[in-house]
């Protein structure tokens, strides 16, 4: 006997059933304004690597938080390889400080090798990937957004 499926299955679904990752709504503050996110929160290395690999979207205030025990150094950046969506990653301080912001695009290579590499050129201790342009659109910029990570399960650590 053998069964059938109404279509084969995507990267997205295999890449969906490989891994899920906890999620927290946390608070983002600005100069003017809080706004609050839904963040998947990748805490160990297995889902550091995985991340946003193979999404198709993103929710307008959902996105994944990098959660380092800790503190990163300035070289240590981030790549888009499988990742299909141009996203925005804020690099933040032990207090969810923004220290710096880089654009990422998708990178089409097959060869993970051959896709760029985003490091901040600071030191970090969190790693917030959103959809591209959401910092800019709330005005987020270096030392004007701060990520309450109290909020975090375990109070980010």
């Amino acid at each position: 006997m053998s069964a059938c499926r109404s279509r084969p299955p995507s990267d997205e679904d295999f890449y969906a059933r490989m891994l899920t990752f906890d999620s927290a709504t946390v608070r983002m503050a600005t100069g003017h304004d809080t706004v609050a996110l839904t963040l998947e929160l990748a805490r160990t290395p297995e889902e550091q690597r995985l991340g946003l690999m193979e999404r198709q979207q993103l929710g307008e205030r959902s996105g994944m938080l990098f959660i380092y025990p800790r503190t990163q150094p300035a070289d240590a950046g981030f790549w888009m390889y499988r990742t299909r969506i141009p996203l925005d990653i804020a690099f933040l301080d032990s207090t969810g400080v923004v220290r710096a912001i880089r654009a990422m695009e998708p990178c089409p290579e097959s060869d993970a090798d051959r896709c760029p590499d985003y490091p901040p050129g600071v030191s970090y201790r969190y790693a917030l990937e959103m959809n591209a342009g959401f910092f800019e659109q709330r005005s987020i910029g270096v030392a004007t957004g701060r990520l309450m990570v109290e909020d975090l399960p375990g109070g980010g650590q």
